[in-house]
């Protein structure tokens, strides 16, 4: 894939309205999504659960790509392979390729990101099975006296590293540097993290010759610790968010794609509205949401047949909502319109 397709597929994903669905919960992660509706994590009731989400009729107006985890690339809904049912709506399908968040060594509370080991390899394969997209996260963890210039540096090589290899490979990297905002600090110590953390990002990308065009950014939004007392507003989210992301990404970057984290879901589409509210920006805002999307589905869905429409229509809601909220028309009384019908 050449530079300009790459910059093509990018721009394709986040196009006028459109997000990403994060469907790549490791088995770890979605064992405990399933354990929440009291449902056995199987592989058949997992694929019961993505067949629902990727055949929801119309999304496609809303969803512009889906992340994949391994196991899902490789299944087949009643219509064919998901990568091929989802490209036949119109939407790019990705995969996660990291192999998940260990602790750094010599630094107590820090993480690196492993998976390099292979991946060319293994991007290939997935190229294969129709993936034109990949996802990478390094997680950075507020506290005290962390995090460390080495955790963001060691993470930011990594994620360079995968960048670049992905490039190569003719799909489109998915860069995710995530500053959890599990704790009690301030919007400000957020900003700050937020702010060295990009910094270390955007130079190991142009130090490994990454074609900023041809990638997206998933990054946190600059949040008050969820366990702060004094909260910030979605305004004030906005224009945080936007004065750290104004100093460190360069205008190339076709979209910025925001991580909801632990928001709820209404909060996760008021401030990605907050920001396009105060546009235009030199980049597409837009989301790439796991839970925020999918919490609605999971829970009218409890694992039953008879669910399926639905836990179809609360997906297709919530992507909806998100698709408002690119434009900054989101407005909080279309919840309740949603609940009223």
């Amino acid at each position: 894939m050449s530079a300009n397709e790459l910059h093509e597929t990018a721009s394709a994903i986040v196009a006028d309205g459109k997000g990403i669905l994060a469907a790549d919960e490791s088995d770890g992660t979605i064992k405990k999504r399933f354990d929440s509706i009291g449902v056995e994590s199987t592989e058949e009731n997992r694929l019961a659960y993505r067949q629902l989400l990727f055949t929801t009729e119309g999304v496609e107006e809303y969803i512009g790509g889906v992340i994949l985890f391994d196991e899902t690339i490789r299944q087949s809904a009643d219509d064919g392979p998901f990568p091929k049912l989802l490209a036949s709506k119109g939407i790019i399908p990705g995969i996660k390729v990291d192999k998940g968040a260990k602790d750094l060594a010599n630094a107590p509370g820090e993480k690196i990101t492993e998976g390099l080991d292979g991946l060319r390899g293994r991007l290939e394969e997935y190229r294969g099975l129709g993936a034109r997209f990949t996802k990478w996260r390094a997680v950075i963890t507020i506290g005290k006296d962390i995090p460390s210039e080495y955790c963001l540096w060691t993470n930011a090589h990594a994620l360079a590293r995968y960048a670049a290899l992905s490039q190569e490979a003719g799909l489109v990297p998915i860069v995710e540097p995530e500053v959890l905002m599990d704790g009690d600090h301030t919007i400000e110590r957020s900003f700050e993290v937020t702010s060295r953390t990009l910094h270390a990002v955007f130079t190991e990308l142009r130090d490994q010759r990454v074609q900023p065009e041809g990638m997206l950014l998933k990054p946190n939004m600059v949040l008050s610790g969820y366990d702060s007392s004094g909260q910030a507003s979605h305004e004030e989210v906005a224009a945080e968010t936007m004065r750290c992301f104004y100093r460190h990404v360069p205008a190339a970057v076709p979209g910025i794609v925001f991580l909801s984290g632990g928001q709820s879901d209404e909060d996760a589409t008021a401030n990605l509205n907050a920001m396009n509210a105060i546009g235009p920006h030199p980049w597409e805002l837009s989301f790439s949401y796991g839970r925020a999307l999918q919490a609605p589905a999971l829970k009218a869905w409890a694992g039953k047949p008879e669910n399926v429409e639905a836990a179809q229509r609360a997906y297709y809601h919530r992507a909806k909502m998100n698709g408002a909220a690119r434009t900054g028309m989101y407005a909080p009384e279309m919840e309740r319109e949603a609940v009223a019908v």
